[in-house]
């Protein structure tokens, strides 16, 4: 019996796929779909800023990871973090709005023990559109940057979409640092069948500090055999390739571990029984301008009342500014200085650096870092940007 989700598919009415097949008027195989404007139906009523934080959703194994003394025992609860925040997405495909230029988002998490996690994402480039974020949990001593270059091709009948980017966990009380990349997505059916959303190829976790790395392959399905969502992973060790323990399952629902050494094997990890954290936002009104929930709340609540076109007007409005502004830029020669994050080589680094060892004041110094008031600035710096 092939496993699969029902709530991952979705069948297009007549409407939006007429809509679609407009939309494929314009389109080349292969072609870079940064530059077309994607109908309003097709889109999830969040910013893909917000999107990120569908990987926090799961604290607790972080949590407990950092209180794992088995560097081995502790590397697997990473893997498994990584691995537990996939299952989270809308019904069908549905795509999160593309943030515009200085755009963020930002919220925060209290967990049972009591600590409180901070996270604040920014886009810092338009094209090629980069996301990058920090999450900051400093009583517990957990720290992830990360950034994500979508890059999506057409190829047909399916969008893919490359995952660029990476994330990078850093653990500094055990004095370890874990690299993560992402699988590309997929797209699929969005002509003809149903539409569904796949991720191939494969990711990496890769701890140099404990010398261990994990591949995980995302399968995807085949033509006519193979199920949906299923995963394969290996644990090894860097230094000599040797593999430790064998990942199986699905990334939608179960996912089991096996040590090789004993072939004693256990689960992995259970999305449908896994709570959930709330994270919590501050009210809309408070927001800046160009955070996120402010910025496309017009755009929110026409989908949400079923309103396409009030949404479309709202979308093109904001798009329409940020072309206005780049030019306004170029004119005057003004390169766009992100707020929260600075490049460093390839990467891009919160503008938080010496982070205190002592937790109270590390805690002060993330959210006054998070909760900047000149952020509210952002996009007012050029006067006539605004």
């Amino acid at each position: 019996m092939p496993h699969h989700h029902d709530d991952n598919q979705e069948v297009l009415g007549d409407e939006p796929r007429n809509i679609i097949l407009g939309l494929i008027g314009q389109l080349r195989r292969d072609m870079d779909l940064s530059k077309v404007t994607f109908p309003t139906f097709v889109l999830e009523p969040r910013s893909f800023l917000e999107r990120v934080t569908d990987f926090m959703a799961h604290p607790d194994i972080l949590i407990n990871a950092t209180k794992v003394a088995d560097p081995e025992a502790r590397f697997i609860e990473v893997v498994k973090y990584y691995l537990s925040g996939w299952h989270i997405r809308p019904k069908g495909v549905k795509k999160p709005y593309n943030p515009v230029l200085g755009e963020f988002f930002r919220c925060e998490w209290e967990f049972e023990d009591k600590t409180r996690a901070f996270y604040v994402a920014e886009q810092v480039s338009h094209h090629p559109p980069v996301s990058t974020y920090f999450y900051a949990n400093p009583e517990n001593g957990i720290f992830i940057t990360g950034d994500l270059r979508p890059k999506s091709r057409f190829l047909g009948n399916s969008v893919a979409m490359m995952l660029d980017g990476g994330a990078n966990i850093r653990l500094p009380l055990l004095n370890e640092h874990y690299r993560i990349t992402y699988p590309n997505m997929y797209a699929r059916g969005i002509l003809f069948g149903t539409m569904i959303l796949e991720l191939g190829e494969t990711a990496t976790v890769r701890c140099n500090q404990s010398n261990l790395m994990c591949e995980i392959e995302f399968k995807t399905k085949g033509f006519f055999s193979g199920s949906y969502d299923a995963i394969v992973g290996r644990i090894k060790r860097i230094s000599s390739g040797e593999v430790l323990y064998d990942i199986s399952g699905y990334w939608t629902d179960v996912m089991e571990i096996k040590k090789r050494a004993t072939g004693e094997s256990w689960v992995l990890f259970d999305a449908d029984k896994a709570p959930m954290a709330t994270k919590q936002v501050i009210p809309e009104a408070e927001q800046a301008p160009f955070e996120s929930r402010r910025l496309w709340s017009k755009v929110t609540q026409a989908m949400l009342a079923r309103d396409l076109d009030t949404a479309t007007d709202e979308k093109t409005k904001i798009e329409d500014l940020q072309r206005h502004q780049r030019k306004d830029r170029e004119s005057q020669g003004i390169s766009w200085t992100p707020h929260f994050f600075a490049a460093r080589g390839d990467d891009w680094q919160p503008r938080l650096t010496n982070i205190s060892t002592d937790i109270p004041t590390a805690i002060e110094q993330v959210k006054e870092f998070v909760y900047d008031s000149a952020a509210k600035d952002i996009h007012v710096r050029h006067p006539s940007c605004s």
